[in-house]
This record gives C-alpha cells, sequence and structure tokens, in this order.
C-alpha cells in the first residue's frame, strides 16, 4: 500500500514559501517510501528465472529421475486428485483415471526421451580444411503454459506442455484454467516440492497470465484453447520488445472426406463411427470430427442414421458454463439446415446437434459454416462430383486432422491425401481423429488456425524440441564444453 504525506500541501506556510535546492533534498530524504510488493506473476518469473541456469545445468538423467518421482507421486494420488476433477469438470471418473495414467506416462516418456539426448540433435563435423563443429541445442529458457479446460491433467498443469518444457530443462510458470482450479493447486502442491525452488510456478486469472506473458524473463509459452483467446496471446507475444515464441493450439473441425465407394460399400459403419466420434466427450475433444463432406447421393441416409444415433443420446454438463453458454449462442449460419436438435437445457447442459449444408454453400461461406463450434454439433456438406474434394480441402484450411474413408482402389484417393497432408498435420485412414497417441511418430499441430507453429507438435517426445534452442560450438576445446554442457558428456 502507498500512502501519500499531505503535511506540506495543508500548511499555508509552505505553501506560500518557495522551497530551495537544500529545502528539495531534505524533504526527498525525508519523505515515506513507498513499499511495493510485486505480484503472482511477476513473483512466479522471478523465481522461475532464477532457478532456470541451475535447472538447465542439471545433469539430464537426474532432471529425467525427477520427472519419474513426479510421476510416481501423482500416481499414488490418483484416489485423491480423480474425484476432485470430476467434481470440477463433471467428466466421468474412469474417464479421469485413464487421462491421469496418460499424464504420468507422458511424464516418464518425456523424461527418458531427454535422457536419450535424442531431442538435442548433437552433430559434429571435423575436417581437416574445415573448423571443428559442435551442434547441440540448450534449454530456451522459463516458459508460460497456459493449460486448457478439456483435459484437466493432460493438458494442465503437469500436462504435455509442461513436461516437455521441464525435460528440456525449461522452468515452468502455468497459468491455471478457471474450470478446474482447485485440481491444478492440488497438482501443483503435489509436484513442486519434488523439483528445485521455482522450477515449477502457478498463477491463477486472466491478468495475470498476460503478465506472466509479457514478462521479460519468461522465453517461450504454450496454449491451448480458443482461436480468439490463443490469437489475443499470440499477438501479445509478438508484441513485447522480445517477442517470444508462442505455440499455440486453436481450433480445428477435422474434416472427414467420404468417397463415393466407401459411401455405397460401407455408408451405414461410416455413418455410426462419425456419430459416436464427435459425440465422444460431449465433442469436447480438439481432434472432434466437426465436418463430414460426403456424396448427395448419400446425404439423406447419412442424416437419417446420425440423427437416429443421437436420438438415444441423452446429453450432458459441459465443462464450464461458458462453454455451454457459447455452445447454445453459436450456430450454424442458414445456409446450414437442421437435421437434429436436442434440448436447449440449462447451466452446463448441453444436446448433440446435426446440420447439413452444401458444398456450394461452403464455397460461398467458408468462414461463417466452418467457425468451430465446442461441443457435440456437428455439419454434413454434400458435394456432386468427387472432382472438387481437392478444392474443397484447400478452402477449409489448416486442420489438425483430415480424415479420408475411401476404397484403396479409390482414384481419388492419392490426390485427396495428398492435398490434405498441405492442410492438416494428422491425415487419418479410413478411421476417426479422436483419440492423439503419445508416441515419437505423432504429430499433434498443423497449419493456421489450427496452431500457431506448424513446424511442431504439442504430442509426443518431439514436443521437448520447441524449448531447446539450437546452438554450434566452433574450435571449442573438449574441456570448455565439458564444463558449458555439465549435463552432457561431450564425445570430442
Amino acid at each position: 500500500m502507498v500512502t501519500a504525506d499531505t503535511t506540506a500541501a495543508s500548511s499555508p506556510t509552505a505553501a506560500a514559501s518557495a522551497p530551495t535546492a537544500t529545502s528539495q533534498a531534505t524533504t526527498a530524504l525525508s519523505a515515506p517510501t513507498a513499499t511495493l510488493q510485486p505480484t503472482a506473476a511477476v513473483s512466479a518469473a522471478m523465481a522461475a528465472s532464477a532457478a532456470a541456469p541451475a535447472f538447465a545445468r542439471m545433469p539430464v538423467v537426474e532432471r529425467a529421475a525427477l520427472m519419474h518421482r513426479v510421476a510416481g507421486a501423482l500416481d499414488a494420488a490418483a484416489g485423491e486428485l480423480v474425484p476432485l476433477a470430476a467434481e470440477e469438470t463433471r467428466l466421468p471418473a474412469v474417464r479421469l483415471t485413464g487421462e491421469l495414467g496418460r499424464t504420468t506416462f507422458q511424464l516418464r516418456l518425456y523424461a527418458d526421451e531427454i535422457a536419450s539426448g535424442r531431442p538435442l540433435r548433437e552433430r559434429h563435423d571435423q575436417a581437416e580444411s574445415s573448423p571443428d563443429l559442435f551442434r547441440t541445442a540448450v534449454p530456451i529458457g522459463p516458459v508460460v503454459v497456459f493449460a486448457a479446460s478439456n483435459f484437466p491433467f493432460a493438458f494442465s498443469v503437469l500436462g504435455t506442455d509442461t513436461a516437455a518444457a521441464l525435460a528440456a530443462g525449461c522452468p515452468v510458470v502455468v497459468k491455471t484454467h478457471p474450470g478446474h482450479p482447485r485440481l491444478s493447486d492440488r497438482v501443483h502442491e503435489i509436484a513442486a516440492p519434488l523439483f528445485p525452488p521455482g522450477t515449477l510456478g502457478l498463477v491463477h486469472g486472466e491478468q495475470e497470465g498476460r503478465e506472466v506473458l509479457l514478462d521479460p524473463r519468461i522465453k517461450a509459452a504454450a496454449f491451448t484453447g480458443s482461436p480468439a483467446g490463443g490469437r489475443a496471446l499470440f499477438d501479445l507475444a509478438a508484441s513485447r520488445p522480445e517477442p517470444i515464441p508462442f505455440y499455440g493450439e486453436l481450433g480445428s473441425v477435422n474434416p472427414v472426406f467420404v468417397t463415393r465407394a466407401a459411401a455405397a460399400r460401407r455408408g451405414p459403419s461410416i455413418w455410426a463411427g462419425f456419430a459416436d466420434s464427435y459425440t465422444l466427450g460431449l465433442g469436447q475433444f480438439c481432434t472432434k470430427p466437426g465436418v463430414l463432406i460426403l456424396p448427395s447421393s448419400a446425404l439423406d441416409a447419412a442424416a437419417s442414421a446420425v440423427a437416429q444415433a443421437l436420438d438415444g443420446h441423452a446429453g450432458g454438463d459441459l465443462l464450464t458454463e461458458k462453454i455451454a453458454d457459447g455452445f447454445r449462442a453459436h450456430r450454424p449460419r442458414p445456409s446450414a439446415r437442421a437435421i437434429f436438435e436436442g434440448p436447449p437445457g440449462e447451466g452446463r447442459f448441453a444436446a448433440p446437434a446435426l446440420f447439413a449444408t452444401t458444398a456450394g454453400a461452403l464455397r460461398d461461406d467458408p468462414q461463417g459454416l466452418l467457425e468451430e463450434r465446442f461441443g457435440p454439433s456437428a455439419l454434413l456438406v454434400a458435394y456432386d462430383e468427387e472432382s472438387s474434394l481437392e478444392a474443397l480441402a484447400e478452402i477449409i484450411g489448416g486442420q489438425l486432422t483430415a480424415t479420408v474413408h475411401a476404397e484403396d482402389d479409390d482414384e481419388v484417393a492419392p490426390a485427396l491425401v495428398r492435398s490434405l497432408a498441405g492442410v492438416a498435420g494428422r491425415v487419418i485412414w479410413n478411421g476417426w481423429p479422436t483419440g492423439v497417441t503419445v508416441s515419437a511418430a505423432m504429430h499433434h499441430g498443423g497449419p493456421y488456425p489450427a496452431t500457431t507453429a506448424p513446424l511442431h507438435t504439442s504430442v509426443g517426445p518431439a514436443a521437448i524440441e520447441r524449448f531447446l534452442r539450437p546452438v554450434t560450438f566452433q574450435d571449442v576445446p573438449a574441456a570448455v564444453l565439458a564444463i558449458l554442457s555439465s549435463s552432457r558428456e561431450v564425445d570430442r
């Protein structure tokens, strides 16, 4: 609290007298000093910055061991954490138990990956006529992670972004999601003491998140959430005097393309699979297939089959009331007719919905029809000619995933898959995008607006590389390199 000294202003003598240089100096020395406490955001950034040098120098085997200990502590606390997560998110305990297991597996996988040295991508070039070059990677520095709503374990306090940054040797400040604040606090209470002080920080609130992002001690950011929120933070990160990498996952409708042959040979199973996939978890997955592009000749059968499947779906509570309000408020443009809509409900409740339109309408208004509706809603798009599929793929733009349901001998398939590889981070053949395997070959990313950094994945061991900065050492003696890089032995 800052208090002002009002004595001089209330004194007639003081007001009438012209101050001398001596009296000004005396006043300055005797005036009460303001005591300003740093905000929670500044304190967290300061602590992370202070922890960064030692954490970066920590041998990777020791860092990996810490991550294994944290994973074990979370597993041991499952009986406490899962009920707390269910209470805040209203997700089923079975789903949350599996997600916690995925999260601790992820921690161990990333720990083992950094211990192997693979993410450093080290190269050593020695030639008599050229300099001695040793290329490695160093931690980028403190990272702020903005937690997601829909995965309270796997994309939250100790989710994939945090695990990747810690594995890289970067302290992390997590900006929690308001959908599960008590769970976030408890996970932090369990994990933070197992790391060196300042390595894992936590802040609550939108303003605090902005402050951390703008703090000059923060060197990178990761985000999973809405396109509007992610773009605002991306722009904020770019506006800093020292812009920083912003690894944002923003939005994706994950289109599914069905060829004529596939619709004719196994249409019923495709329609049933689509209904199951887009309503899984009440449509709150980033990989939810929100658009099914199918032949006009199959539209009526598909619409009837999906509507019949939805008729037995009771709906349920979404993650937050804000998400539910957004789901009810956002409806496709008039060019999309309603095929099925469940009761609107109140509070967090949402029921499945299905709409249909034409490829021509989509070409005329791609932005309006393809805006992501987070929740159990999807759009059928009917096309007349298979030759239009490649152009539709380009209209749809950047996506996390794109799926093709086709036959092996479909003539249109190779060109369509090639086109989709140009707009999506993962192309799926005769399957469904919901479910993201945590493995070395996974790429969870894609061109904008799916993400702000299409060269990188946020899932799998390769996610670590986002927080490592390449450095080449030229003609530096091995003994010096060993001191500079005490975390690994340098083979010279």
